[in-house]
């Protein structure tokens, strides 16, 4: 594994930096909660390339490999910090982009990943459901078949953009009796009849990015947007959460980067006793443990993409990595609202939203707990 990046990808890493900080930075002197993101502001997103990493050009995409596209991932949350935008274009492209550019018939992916990755339309992941989770087994959501398609009904929540999405992949049990080999996906267009959006949810954080319900009475897909073949939306599901698990939460690592880079600042400057806080122990420490599941997180997160690259069993790597950054920028949020103290709690400085904004890091693509499972089931246990 190379430990140095070359000269190309240094220059795409810091171009993209630079872009996102001047057109996706925050407008100065903004305050309060954030709203969900514009569509011109999706657009942005587009045309800086950031929506189509993986996809092949012929769709639009760059066509790069996972460790190129975490790369990128990290310079957009590095330099954004409406970590709700990092989190729905991340969604976006790496649970719904991937699998139709993986999956999908030559003809579904001409239609749709070119208008995905310009930022023209909006992606939404609907997996969850209230009573089962993310467990594809155990989906309440049907999809019967139809003449030339299949007919869905049921209801999915917490589907990341569902409120603006214009695309959705839906996953759903075409038959009971196989478990895990019971579900199919599905490309589910937003105006097609038997389709319901809720209002979005009303979030810890995360504001800038919508989440809601998505409910099908009777919705009619024709075999075109199958993704694969019957069955296979459990493997569908898996490979996309490999992808999620890994690159989407590159964005963490960017966010944890600037965060640090935040509270060096203060340390340097803000004064106490006569003395700036950077010479207190309690201060100093604190902010090296910053950066120590700074760069751990990191380096977990790139091993498990080179994995990925390589077409190697990424399964534990993958699980490590997304602990590791969930878990930091958890411990971080609260590292750095200690260290900025009271202005740490104020929403005028932006300190308690990287808190909130990490909260939910721990929770989706599969809990914490989750993750310790699949590692403790890798190790032998």
């Amino acid at each position: 594994m190379r430990l140095t990046w070359t000269d190309e990808q240094t220059r795409a890493y810091e171009e993209t930096l630079a872009e996102v900080r001047d057109r996706l930075g925050d407008e100065p002197g903004r305050h309060g909660p954030r709203s969900p993101f514009t569509r011109k502001r999706w657009r942005l997103c587009g045309e800086l390339g950031l929506l189509g990493l993986p996809i092949p050009p012929e769709y639009g995409g760059r066509g790069l490999g996972a460790l190129d596209s975490a790369h990128l991932v990290e310079a957009f949350g590095r330099g954004c910090p409406d970590a709700g935008l990092v989190f729905g274009a991340s969604a976006h492209l790496f649970a719904c982009a991937v699998p139709i550019a993986e999956f999908g018939r030559p003809e579904l992916k001409s239609r749709i990943l070119p208008a995905l990755c310009s930022g023209d339309a909006v992606a939404g992941n609907a997996i969850t459901e209230e009573d089962a989770g993310s467990d594809v087994s155990k989906l309440a959501t049907t999809a019967r078949r139809d003449g030339d398609g299949y007919v869905l009904d049921g209801e999915k929540t917490f589907v990341t953009n569902g409120p603006e999405a214009d695309v959705f992949v839906v996953y759903a049990t075409t038959d009971p009796t196989a478990g895990f080999l019971g579900a199919t996906g599905f490309v589910v267009e937003r105006d097609a009849p038997g389709v319901e959006v809720s209002e979005p949810f009303g979030k810890m954080g995360l504001n800038g990015c919508p989440a809601g319900v998505l409910r099908l009475d009777g919705c009619r897909v024709p075999d075109a947007n199958v993704l694969g073949v019957p069955g296979q939306g459990g493997a569908i599901f898996q490979h996309s959460m490999t992808w999620e698990r890994s690159c989407l939460f590159a964005g963490w690592v960017g966010a944890m980067e600037r965060t640090l880079e935040r509270c060096v600042e203060h340390a340097r400057t803000r004064r106490q006793f006569g003395r700036r806080i950077g010479e207190f122990q309690a201060v100093s420490h604190r902010i090296a443990d910053m950066k120590l599941r700074l760069e751990a997180a990191r380096w977990l997160l790139y091993r498990a993409c080179w994995l990925v690259d390589h077409g190697e069993d990424a399964t534990v790597a993958v699980a490590l990595s997304k602990l590791a950054v969930s878990e930091a920028a958890v411990q971080s949020g609260l590292d750095a609202i200690s260290i900025f103290g009271g202005r740490g709690y104020l929403v005028d400085h932006g300190i308690e939203e990287v808190l909130r904004d990490a909260v939910p890091t721990t929770i989706f693509s599969g809990t914490s707990d989750i993750q310790r499972e699949m590692v403790a089931r890798g190790v032998g246990l």
